[in-house]
């Protein structure tokens, strides 16, 4: 068995390469990631403009009781054009452009107004309430890529006036489920059968993390079944199957992916739950052979699943995000392999659940974290810096 950090590093590094490119409307750009850095040629704001509703003025006439005649008003879309000469102001409201000469925005609560006359009142507060030119970002700006599209993000390239962005293709990933003891939600189970479960959850991250998951027929224990779903699974960016990994006698995936030529990465991780779980390459397809117990298939994918899928779009930093909380209370050793208790996370202290079998579906739905316990670790105390990895 090996470690989860050296089997992630060996996931990624199933990726074949550059991922493939697509451009697109921006207004289809949510959650894609960026493949090629995108540029611009205008500033923002391209002129300086008002940060309050106010008055334009020269600075060096602003002071208490000074006053200005009113000659003009500049609006957000309808500058006012000319110059501003000594004891002139023009009406200005937020977002439009500074006249020239102007270089102070008054506050319209500063002034007391007179017909076309203002004065500034003892109440006065500081300046100059002016977005200078380029203030959010230069001409030539230049969103670097890669990077995963976020709701701020496509307002920045909207403001760059970027309509279009070339993003890494969304990798079609397999997922197949395998066992006679399955059988899809909605249909009558048999006395000796349970419903397919996890594949919804693997679907559902695969999606999140910017992939196309894509649930495939139910493979039956026989080996010439599994054969042609694998077969035709290897034809996705991603390949997973999900249950059969082990040795027992119906576990058949490791027997038959060997038969398809499946260069095996590793097989086997130190950790719990997820120990029985095979990586590899089914000729230029990551593929990855997940455990079938419910629980076991989820934290695997999140640690392993997501991670490619990422990496497989150009993401540099694909794995799991962890964080430090305290202990609620006590735990003890992990012994020799890694442990991911589920547990919740509030303000900053973290509570495992006390049932953690790998078939309790409902205690992962109730979890906000797993809490990662490094194997070989000695007993922590309560109050004590653990990680964590947010789900």
């Amino acid at each position: 068995m090996i470690g989860v950090e050296e089997a992630q590093a060996l996931c990624l590094g199933l990726v074949p390469g550059a991922p493939g490119v697509e451009t697109i409307p921006l207004v289809q750009a949510a959650g894609r990631v960026l493949a090629r850095a995108a540029a611009t040629g205008r500033a923002q704001p391209p002129f300086a403009s008002a940060a309050m509703d106010g008055y334009a003025v020269r600075d060096a006439e602003v002071a208490i009781g000074a006053r200005f005649t009113v000659i003009g008003e500049s609006a957000a879309g309808h500058g006012w054009e000319g110059r501003l000469s000594p004891g002139q102001a023009v009406r200005i409201f937020t977002g439009a452009p500074v006249p020239e000469g102007a270089d102070h925005v008054v506050i319209q609560e500063d002034v007391a107004r007179d017909g076309d006359r203002i004065t500034i009142q003892p109440n006065l507060g500081s300046g100059p309430n002016i977005r200078a030119a380029g203030a959010d970002f230069p001409a030539g700006f230049t969103l670097e890529a890669p990077r995963r599209l976020g709701p701020a993000d496509l307002a920045l390239l909207a403001a760059m006036n970027v309509a279009e962005v070339t993003v890494a293709r969304r990798p079609r990933v397999a997922l197949l489920a395998t066992g006679d003891e399955l059988v899809m939600p909605g249909e009558a189970p048999g006395p000796d059968q349970i419903i397919a479960s996890n594949i919804f959850a693997l679907k559902a991250m695969v999606d999140a993390a910017g992939g196309e998951g894509v649930i495939l027929p139910i493979a039956p224990d026989r080996e010439d079944a599994l054969k042609a779903a694998m077969a035709e699974m290897a034809k996705a960016d991603i390949a997973v199957t999900i249950g059969g990994a082990s040795v027992g006698d119906y576990d058949l995936v490791g027997k038959v992916d060997a038969g398809l030529g499946m260069e095996r990465a590793f097989y086997k991780i130190a950790m719990r739950p997820g120990k029985p779980l095979i990586a590899g390459r089914l000729g230029a397809v990551p593929y990855l052979g997940l455990p079938g117990n419910p629980v076991s298939a989820i934290v695997t994918g999140h640690l392993f699943l997501t991670p490619l899928v990422r990496r497989w779009q150009g993401l540099t930093e694909a794995l799991p995000t962890r964080l430090m909380a305290r202990l609620a209370q006590d735990v003890g050793p992990t012994g020799p392999r890694t442990h991911y208790m589920r547990a919740v996370l509030k303000d900053g202290v973290v509570t495992p659940f006390a049932q953690q079998d790998s078939s309790l579906l409902r205690v992962l739905s109730e979890a906000n974290v797993l809490l990662e316990r490094p194997l070989g670790d000695r007993p922590r105390k309560a109050g004590e810096e653990v990680p964590v990895l947010p789900l």
